[in-house]
C-alpha cells in the first residue's frame, strides 16, 4: 500500500497545514525529552561528590560575600545567618541596607555586635545615575577585603553550610572566572506554582546551560542570587560601573564576561541553597516583566518569545478545544487534526511533568501549564511595552525604560 494512502486527506490546504503544524509541535516537544536526557547526564551543570572533595587540603583563598537589601525584613536575617554558617575558613560576609524603610538596617546592625566576621553597611541616598542594587554592591566591594567576590540576594536561604566552600573549590578546579550557582526556586503559593516554571523553562530556552558553558558560544547567563568571581575578574569587567544603569545586572556582567573572553560557568546548586523571588501575583507579574525586558531587551527576542509561547505553548490546547468540539459535533473531516492535536498535548505534558519534577514543584502542576504560560504571554508583552520608555517602579525606586534610565525621584524615601 502507498504510503500516500496511509496518510490523512484533507479537503483544503489549510487543514493539511493546521495538522502538519500540530504533528511539527509535537515533535519538537518529544525532542525535549533528550534536552532533559542530556542536561540530567551534563556533569559541568551540577555538583558531585568528587568535585566537593577534590583538593580537600588545599588552601582558600579570602572570600567577601556581599548581600544587597531594600525593606528586606521578612529575609534578611535568615539570609545573613545561613552566610555566616558556610563552613569557609576565610569568609567575610557584607550586608548593605539600601535605604530601607521598614527594619533591614536595624537587623543587620544586631548581627554585626555578635560576629567580627560580619559588616552592615548602609546606603541613605541613591547616587545619580545609578540603580539601587548595583549602587549597594558598588559601595560593598569598597569595604571588601577578599580575594575572591560572591554577589547574592536578601531572599536566599542557604541550606547547606557546604555551598562556599564546594562553588569555590570548583572555580579553583576548573579555572572558572566567573561562576553563577543556580538555586532552587521556592513556590509557596498558587501563582508561583503557576507561573514560574513556566518562566523558567522560557530563560532555559533562550539560554540553555550548555551553550552558556561553551566559551565558543556567544549565548550568557548568570543569576543574580549567586554570582562568585575574582577581585581580578571583578575588575576587569570594570566593576558594576558598567551596568549600574541596568535592572539584570547579572545578565549585563555574564555578556560582558564572554566578551572579554574569560570563562563563564553555571551549574546547579543540588538543593544547596534555594530562593523565593516572589510571593503573590502582583510580584510575580512585575518581577518576571522586569527579567524578561532586562534580560531580552531587544524586539525580535521578545516577539520571539510570544511565538514561541502562541505556537508551542497554547495551539495543542486551541487545536483540541477547537478540533476535537468540532470533532465531536460531527465533522467527521477535522477527527484527524483533533488526533493529532491530542498527541502535541500528550507530548508536552509528559515532558512537563518531568522538568516540573525536577523544579520541585510537582509533577500534577503540569497541569497548570496552559494557565501559566498565558500569564507569561502578557508578562511578555508588557516588557515590550517597555521598549518605548515605559517607567518601572521596583523596590521603592522608578526607573525609566525598565533598564537604561533613571527617572531620578526616589519614592517613599
Amino acid at each position: 500500500m502507498p504510503l500516500a494512502a496511509l496518510l490523512p486527506q484533507f479537503s483544503s490546504t489549510w487543514l493539511a497545514v493546521w495538522f502538519w503544524a500540530t504533528l511539527v509541535i509535537c515533535l519538537v516537544w518529544l525532542r525535549r525529552h533528550i534536552d532533559l536526557l542530556l542536561a540530567g547526564r551534563d556533569r559541568d551543570l551540577a555538583f558531585e561528590s568528587e568535585r566537593l572533595t577534590d583538593a580537600a587540603s588545599a588552601p582558600l583563598p579570602r572570600l567577601s560575600m556581599l548581600v544587597a537589601g531594600k525593606d528586606e525584613e521578612a529575609n534578611i536575617g535568615r539570609c545573613v545567618e545561613g552566610l555566616l554558617r558556610q563552613d569557609y575558613p576565610n569568609l567575610q560576609v557584607i550586608a548593605i541596607d539600601d535605604r530601607s524603610g521598614d527594619r533591614t538596617g536595624e537587623i543587620i546592625d544586631r548581627i554585626a555586635l555578635h560576629d567580627a566576621r560580619f559588616t552592615a553597611l548602609h546606603v541613605s541616598e541613591l547616587t545619580p545615575g545609578w540603580f539601587g542594587k548595583n549602587n549597594a554592591m558598588r559601595l560593598g566591594v569598597e569595604h571588601a577585603d577578599g580575594e575572591l567576590l560572591c554577589f547574592t540576594d536578601a531572599d536566599c536561604t542557604f541550606d547547606s553550610p557546604r555551598l562556599l566552600t564546594a562553588a569555590v573549590r570548583l572555580m579553583l578546579r576548573d579555572n572558572v572566572d566567573f561562576l553563577s550557582v543556580l538555586p532552587l526556586l521556592e513556590a509557596g503559593s498558587f501563582w508561583e506554582r503557576v507561573v514560574q516554571p513556566v518562566a523558567g523553562g522560557i530563560m532555559v530556552v533562550w539560554f540553555p546551560p550548555q551553550r552558556v558553558n561553551n566559551p565558543r558560544s556567544a549565548c550568557a547567563y548568570a543569576n543574580g542570587a549567586f554570582m562568585l568571581m575574582s577581585r581580578r575578574t571583578y575588575d576587569a569587567l570594570g566593576g558594576h560601573e558598567p551596568v549600574k544603569a541596568t535592572l539584570n545586572e547579572d545578565m549585563h556582567l555574564a555578556r560582558l564576561t564572554k566578551r572579554a573572553g574569560l570563562r563563564l560557568r553555571v551549574i546547579r546548586s543540588g538543593g544547596m541553597y534555594r530562593v523565593r523571588m516572589y510571593t503573590g501575583f502582583r510580584q510575580i507579574w512585575r518581577g518576571w516583566s522586569r527579567i524578561f525586558f532586562g534580560c531580552f531587551g531587544t524586539f525580535p527576542k521578545l516577539l520571539g518569545s510570544v511565538l514561541m509561547l502562541t505556537i508551542f505553548s497554547l495551539s495543542p490546547w486551541l487545536s483540541l478545544f477547537i478540533a476535537g468540539g468540532a470533532w465531536l459535533a460531527g465533522s467527521a473531516h477535522l477527527g484527524p487534526i483533533a488526533a493529532m492535536a491530542a498527541a502535541a498535548v500528550t507530548a508536552q505534558q509528559s515532558v512537563l511533568w518531568r522538568f516540573y519534577t525536577l523544579s520541585g514543584v510537582g509533577s500534577a502542576w503540569a497541569l497548570s501549564y496552559p494557565v501559566g504560560a498565558v500569564v507569561c504571554l502578557g508578562m511578555t508583552l508588557s516588557a515590550i511595552t517597555r521598549l518605548g520608555g515605559s517607567s518601572t517602579n521596583w523596590r521603592g525606586t522608578t526607573y525609566e525604560g525598565g533598564a537604561h534610565r533613571e527617572r531620578g525621584s526616589v519614592v517613599g524615601s
